[in-house]
């Protein structure tokens, strides 16, 4: 029930949903799903059937080019995680996703979603804030990328999510900042000698 509570914490910071409101039109399509580490949420050429919230762990959202695997997206508790497009439009995948860590989940299928939905109007309100909410994120993140530097994402990225520099693997990371490798650890590198140097200064 804890990963219940947490998911409508959630919620409640972006919409006025009261508790009662929760249990009597979500709590009975929610569902607990938990995942081993490296393990497939979501296969690409499948249709991705589940709305994701992820309560503890970190997952990634990806695609292959070649023999690379270009990384889109890397979440972790308290955010939500899903092939958007497939869920909405109902047409197989190009992504996958796939759990870094040992992953725990609150997850919703399309079908619950829809009678959710159309239960009443503060439900399909609902919907619409948590799509927006999503989408603004993904903007966001396609500015970056775009009106950024290399050195810029990697600061941003490092100020903003300290602990995933130690979760997740450095080839993730580079991929998701689209940075290349090399680079990536030079950044890595001249960041540990400036915490070395004002710890010395010190």
């Amino acid at each position: 029930m804890d990963s219940i509570k947490t998911f409508m914490h959630f919620l409640q910071k972006r919409t006025d949903l009261t508790e009662d409101e929760f249990n009597r039109y979500l709590l009975p399509y929610c569902k607990v799903r938990r995942f081993g580490k490296k393990e497939i949420i979501t296969r690409a050429g499948e249709i991705e059937n589940h709305f994701n919230f992820i309560v503890k762990g970190l997952a990634r959202k990806y695609y292959r080019k070649g023999h690379n695997e270009i990384n889109t997206q890397i979440s972790l508790q308290g955010q939500m995680l899903l092939c958007q497009e497939s869920f909405h439009s109902r047409q197989p995948s190009e992504y996958t996703v796939e759990t870094i860590e040992p992953t725990t989940m609150v997850s919703i299928t399309y079908d619950d979603a829809e009678k959710m939905f159309a239960s009443s109007q503060r439900m399909e309100h609902l919907g619409r804030v948590i799509v927006t909410y999503s989408m603004v994120l993904k903007d966001k993140w396609q500015m970056q990328l775009v009106k950024m530097t290399p050195r810029e994402r990697f600061i941003s990225f490092v100020t903003k999510n300290p602990e995933l520099m130690q979760r997740v693997p450095q080839k993730y990371l580079a991929s998701f900042l689209n940075i290349k490798p090399e680079t990536f650890s030079r950044f890595k590198h001249l960041l540990r000698n400036s915490h070395q140097a004002v710890k010395k200064a010190v």
